[in-house]
């Protein structure tokens, strides 16, 4: 993997020149609450109002419950042109790369000895680690970004998957596990056995492996690794090492690897209160009564570690979560056949549920009734996607201006847009719910539209956008500030 590529200070190095892109904040603060209400003076709160884009922030001087202060970043992610810029790529390219990744994958090596990344072993102690609190009404300290590598024993199949952890005591930690998904089938597996799963948790990876870990497994087929993934976003191999304490391999670059158990046994993930942490669609998590539990058996870091978070209902998840859902929109639409510019999965659907469909130019009547039929079936085989929004070349995508201008110029909503009552949705969102909707069947269940804003075959010249030349000469006038006048 390339200097640029291969961790994430290599990354953060390439952002320290250009000015606007990281924030180094010098003074202490705390775990509890203090970064998290540090981070909102750029990018808003982790409560009410949602984040938004802003400057990835360093806060070099992070104080656990106990230890040492060390340095946490948030907002790596948080927009869309610097997710993909760390890979050299912009938005429209990256999900095609994605695609491109999983078509090649390219496998991790093992490095050993002198090629080794030097890790510094810690006491396996959860409070010494500078892991945020992000509200008052918190379970606890969370591990946000932490990325869990294990293998299945009945497939040896790897998994690099994004859980949501509280920390419940120094060497234990709660997880949440999607029903059905890959870590929760390997470590159903390991209890058939008998035994507890080996884990490796990754705090603070390169933005290849991050990427590739939030990738959909409608993207990333079963027995696909996703480091193989990542690796050939990157444009080298992942590398791996053993861990110390437990029989599993771990992400050799990464700035923290908590080695571990995942076990048999169950806590309530919030003992004294019905919230947990708040979401990535914008809303207060509700704790589960009972979670899986992590031990923690050993802790390696990095000399001059950092801890990658992200803050809750947040801009930067939802920018993670979306360029792999992209990706697998792309990949079924083309094996439709359908004539598809882009994809844009946008962040006020955490990434999921709003996609945004930009159509290439229409060539015939026949294709006006193709983009609803293609449309339909994205709502249909994407349990996640609540809503599609259609729109033809001209329209950008990654503009909000552009996309309600097309809402508002190219809708009829009598006759542009199609309702599927009834379908299997994400029960985070509050609105899928018989207590909001009658008309679905039980909670996860929701209506699903189509917004159709592609203009009319047989009326596309009364839809002309005027056009500007680029060679135009300069028109005299005032000369505009270098800078933004002060407010």
């Amino acid at each position: 993997m390339s200097a640029r590529l291969a961790d994430l200070r290599t990354a953060l190095a390439g952002l320290d020149s250009t000015p606007g892109e990281l924030v180094r904040v010098r003074e202490e603060v705390p775990a509890r609450y203090g970064v998290s209400a540090r981070y909102a003076r750029w990018a808003g709160a982790p409560a009410p109002p949602p984040t938004g884009p802003g400057p990835a922030v360093l806060f070099e001087q992070v104080t656990p419950e106990s230890g040492a202060p060390s340095a946490v970043l948030m907002g790596l992610y948080g927009t869309r042109r610097r997710a993909a810029g760390l890979l050299g790529l912009t938005p429209a390219e990256l999900p095609h790369h994605l695609r491109d990744a999983v078509a090649s994958p390219l496998p991790p090596v093992h490095v050993e000895g002198a090629a080794a990344i030097r890790r510094t072993p810690c006491a396996p102690d959860l409070t010494t680690l500078p892991v945020p609190v992000l509200t008052d009404e918190d379970a606890g300290p969370y591990l946000t970004l932490g990325a869990v590598l294990a293998t299945d024993p009945d497939t040896g199949v790897r998994n690099l998957s994004i859980h949501r952890m509280c920390v419940q005591g120094p060497d234990l930690l709660t997880i949440w596990m999607v029903p059905g998904r890959d870590l929760e089938r390997a470590h159903q597996a390991a209890l058939r056995r008998g035994e507890s799963l080996p884990v490796a948790i990754h705090l603070g990876v390169a933005p290849a492996v991050l990427l590739a870990s939030c990738c959909p497994t409608s993207l990333v087929p079963a027995g696909l690794d996703e480091l193989a993934v990542a690796g050939a976003l990157g444009g080298a191999p992942v590398e791996l090492m053993p861990c110390r304490t437990v029989d599993t391999d771990c992400i050799a670059h990464a700035e923290y690897v908590l080695e571990g158990e995942l076990l048999a046994d169950t806590l309530p993930e919030n003992p004294a209160g019905a919230a947990a942490t708040p979401e990535f669609l914008g809303y207060q998590g509700r704790a589960h009564p009972a979670l899986p539990v992590i031990r923690v058996t050993g802790i390696t870091a990095r000399p001059g570690a950092i801890l990658q978070a992200v803050s809750g209902p947040g801009h930067e998840q939802s920018v993670l979560l979306g360029f792999g859902m992209e990706a697998a929109v792309l990949e079924r639409l083309s094996r439709r056949g359908a004539p598809v510019s882009s994809v844009h999965c946008h962040t006020a659907g955490g990434g999921q549920l709003m996609a945004v469909v930009q159509w290439r130019r229409k060539r015939a009547a026949a294709d006006d009734a193709g983009v609803r039929d293609h449309c339909r079936a994205i709502l249909e085989e994407f349990r996640m996607i609540k809503l599609v929004v259609a729109v033809d070349d001209d329209v950008d995508p990654e503009s909000d201006q552009d996309l309600w201008w097309a809402m508002a110029t190219r809708l009829q909503a009598d006759q542009d847009v199609v309702v599927l009552p009834d379908r299997e949705g994400f029960p985070l969102d509050p609105t899928q719910s018989p207590l909001y909707s009658p008309t679905v069947s039980a909670d996860g269940r929701t209506a699903k539209a189509v917004f159709d804003c592609t203009v009319p075959f047989a009326q596309r010249d009364r839809f002309r956008r005027p056009g500007f030349t680029r060679d135009a000469p300069p028109v005299p006038g005032p000369r505009l500030p270098d800078a933004p006048l002060p407010r």
